[in-house]
């Protein structure tokens, strides 16, 4: 009997990424329109050590960009308006975008509140034709730009929105599409700088220029086991990604991973009550966060960031899981005393929770919460108090008498 072969050739896929322009700025034109073509910046006040969240396009013909200090931004631009953040309308926006997205496609994958990945493959229209369905829906029905890249993977299609937006005017959003052809992702690519791909931060830059690596196409050209022997698995995958392969899926929301506040001083603090009260009160809102969402977590982290911006991160497993304030506070505070030093400056301060269950899960026998009923309905009440009035309507005796 003859034998069959059939071979099956995978389609490829077609993946959009989805860049809002300016988004903090395009929302706060639309609330003031005096804004619209006004240089001005979303942030911080620069006598506060505020720094640049969003700047306008007019802003950025002057220099100014996202994350600059705002009195560096003043100073390129003496008519520059500072606006407050308001990230609640920011939120109510995003949501409205996503809303759109998921109406094209279920596979989004919301990578920050003003982009996303999205998987058009089974949409019989053409990638190029999707995204400029999608750009006019956004701009007509929410009054916001966006741009996007398309390509056959979410490394490509996200390089290709930057060189997309990157050739457009200064002047105005740039409502850029740029689509990158299958079988056109090493072309693509191979003139740009080796810093432009995924997994190249300032170290492995350096590590390939000394080996005489500057483009992606210098990258490519290298044996994949040779860039293995050099950076391991990691040059396994840049080796992958030069030549524009990427097999990661567009993943749709997932559940949280971990929960946490944080607070950046607009002075550093030294102050070691000071730090303790704020730590007393970020461990509190992780713990509502928690007790909301039903859930316990058994790794508490600590962060801190010093005055030369240098962070350090710490974090300590628990015997149990929990989601109750003391003991989320107790974890915390001493991995703050093993890590600070009295009188040291502190820029940001934060404590997290992770590695999840659900709270409904009935605990062990040895695995009973350390916390009394009372206690614990003494924290519900509390968090309901706090939920409808404030975090600031029950305030500990301590934190009173600190601040008189």
């Amino acid at each position: 009997m003859m034998a069959i072969q059939i071979h099956v050739t995978a389609m490829p896929r077609t993946i959009l990424h989805l860049d809002l322009d300016a988004f903090f700025c395009a929302v706060e034109e639309q609330h003031d329109p005096a804004l619209i073509g006004k240089p001005f910046a979303v942030g911080g006040q620069p006598d506060q050590r505020g720094v640049v969240a969003s700047c306008s396009y007019a802003a950025r013909t002057y220099g100014i960009h996202s994350a600059m200090p705002m009195a560096r931004a003043v100073r390129l631009c003496r008519d520059l308006l500072i606006v407050p953040p308001h990230f609640d309308q920011y939120r109510a926006a995003s949501e409205k975008v996503m809303q759109r997205l998921h109406n094209l496609t279920p596979l989004v994958e919301q990578i920050s509140i003003d982009e996303a990945f999205l998987d058009v493959t089974m949409r019989r229209e053409d990638g190029e034709t999707l995204a400029r369905r999608l750009q006019a829906t956004i701009r007509q029905e929410l009054g916001l730009p966006c741009s996007l890249g398309v390509a056959t993977n979410k490394l490509v299609a996200k390089i290709a929105n930057n060189v997309g937006k990157a050739g457009a005017t200064r002047d105005a959003p740039p409502n850029a599409i740029h689509v990158v052809p299958p079988g056109q992702e090493a072309a693509f690519l191979a003139p740009m700088p080796a810093r432009e791909l995924w997994g190249v931060g300032p170290k492995t830059g350096e590590a390939l220029a000394r080996l005489g690596i500057r483009t992606i196409g210098d990258l490519a050209h290298w044996r994949e086991i040779d860039l293995t022997q050099r950076f391991g698995k990691h040059g396994a995958d840049l080796s992958k990604r030069s030549r524009g392969i990427d097999d990661s899926p567009v993943e749709p929301e997932s559940e949280t991973k971990s929960v946490s506040k944080e607070v950046t001083f607009s002075r550093d603090v030294r102050d070691g009550q000071a730090l303790r009260r704020t730590l007393r009160q970020l461990s509190e809102e992780v713990g509502r966060k928690l007790r909301r969402d039903q859930l316990t977590g058994s790794t508490v982290k600590l962060k801190l960031r010093w005055e030369d911006f240098t962070t350090l991160t710490r974090q300590i497993t628990l015997e149990q899981p929990t989601n109750h304030d003391d003991v989320i506070h107790g974890a915390a505070l001493e991995l703050f005393e093993r890590n600070w030093t009295d009188g040291r400056p502190v820029r940001l301060i934060g404590v997290g929770v992770s590695s999840f269950r659900e709270a409904s899960q009935q605990l062990g026998l040895w695995e009973q919460t350390a916390l009394s009923p009372e206690r614990e309905k003494l924290e519900a009440a509390l968090d309901d108090l706090r939920e409808r009035f404030g975090s600031r309507i029950i305030r500990r005796g301590s934190d009173l008498m600190d601040e008189e």
